[in-house]
């Protein structure tokens, strides 16, 4: 009888279908985005029935989500190199079911949010094994096309997951979602195990010790390319988390679109999926850095945009004027999430797992930052958001430029 380690662990020489594979893979970051999404539509419902505090406390529900994301990431990707792509996916997998566990049986708000941190931390292991599993069989462009067709099936999850949350809740409770949570965890492993063979063999692999581990930071933040789409990647994010974790006060509360929440979601969320399908096509023929290059300033043009319509409107532009702007920006964005990733990731192949750790987690703790930073701003007003575009995207132009240069 196999022990867990060699099952999960051991190498197959088969190779999936590139289809499968892309299906597969973003069937764990789409888990990320269920598990955040979802909770859209609930976070006022939680909020009341576990008696918390204020609405800000219960953005914390989606906030401190991605802390615990930066917080496995970096247990798991030295995880990653030392025993393999199957045991990582395996453990945080395990680790992402106790997490639901405590937030379905939670009795007050701090124990879901402490449940929520347990589930991010978990679901950090198949986000870095994923990447890693990316970086294992793929590079350059080619690399950048496959995180993009990834990010397209990813996006799909975000068009339909609040309308998933709020569908569970009407009928079940908004415990409930959670059980969700768990069924697609089960699917996606169950298919990985059976589909999905090792791609880091025995001999490839890089036993975990403290100076080896300081080594290869030290290495990373002194490679100019890995930092700078790192922080470009972390500032660009946290704008969007800001508006992420203010989504629905902004829809339902100052612009009181009630039950249309979802569906108003859904169609920006589609945006960023057109925009990696786009990505997907373009990449292969202008390449990812001329891509970067042009979305990143088309970024920094529609927050100012964005900022404009504010300030002309009194903080508050209307519906369709702010969808419209929203869309277009979304667009140029989503276009940077696949790519941004794919710039930074490039220059790790020795050190896959430690490198998608670090871009991972010390991304996601400066996005965290600047959007829990911005969402305590949005009461009745927009101008935080438009605010928060506008300096973050100059902040990445300026982090992105700086990757590229050295990069050429």
């Amino acid at each position: 009888m196999h022990s867990i380690d060699s099952i999960s662990t051991e190498t197959q020489t088969r190779q999936l279908p590139l289809a499968e594979f892309i299906v597969l893979m973003a069937l764990f970051t789409a888990l990320i985005a269920l598990s955040i999404d979802a909770m859209l539509p609930a976070l006022d419902i939680i909020g009341n029935d576990l008696n918390s505090t204020s609405p800000q406390q219960n953005y914390l529900i989606i906030s401190l989500f991605f802390v615990g994301l930066a917080l496995g990431q970096l247990f798991f990707g030295p995880f990653a190199d030392a025993r393999g792509r199957r045991l990582t996916i395996l453990v945080g997998l395990i680790i992402f079911m106790c997490g639901t566990a405590v937030c379905y049986l939670s009795t007050n708000i701090e124990i879901l949010l402490f449940g929520r941190i347990i589930q991010a931390f978990g679901l950090s292991g198949p986000r870095i094994a994923s990447m890693a599993l990316v970086r294992d069989l793929y590079k350059g462009d080619a690399m950048a096309r496959v995180m993009s067709l990834i990010m397209v099936i990813f996006i799909l999850m975000p068009m339909v997951a609040p309308l998933i949350g709020q569908f569970v809740m009407f009928w079940l409770g908004w415990r409930h979602i959670f059980s969700v949570f768990a069924v697609v965890a089960i699917i996606s492993a169950t298919w990985f195990f059976l589909r999905q063979g090792e791609t880091l063999p025995r001999a490839n692999r890089v036993k975990f010790s403290w100076k080896n581990f300081s080594s290869s930071i030290k290495w990373l933040l002194n490679h100019p390319v890995v930092m700078g789409s790192t922080l470009g990647m972390g500032t660009i994010f946290g704008a969007f988390l800001g508006y992420l974790s203010a989504s629905q006060r902004i829809f339902t509360q100052i612009y009181d679109t009630g039950t249309y929440f979802p569906l108003i979601f859904a169609l920006l969320s589609f945006s960023i999926g057109a925009a990696s399908l786009f990505n997907s096509i373009m990449v292969m023929k202008l390449g990812m850095v001329k891509l970067v290059k042009w979305a990143t300033i088309m970024s920094v043009v529609f927050s100012f945009c964005l900022l404009a319509s504010v300030v002309v409107y009194l903080d508050k532009p209307p519906l369709w004027l702010f969808i419209l702007i929203m869309f277009i920006g979304f667009f140029f964005i989503g276009i940077l999430f696949g790519n941004l990733n794919s710039l930074a990731m490039e220059p790790v192949g020795h050190i896959a797992g430690v490198g998608a750790a670090f871009i991972g987690s010390f991304s996601t703790v400066i996005s965290v930052v600047i959007g829990v930073f911005i969402s305590q701003y949005v009461h009745d007003t927009l101008l935080p958001i438009g605010l928060g575009f506008t300096v973050f995207s100059i902040l990445t132009y300026i982090s992105v430029m700086y990757a590229i240069r050295h990069k050429q």
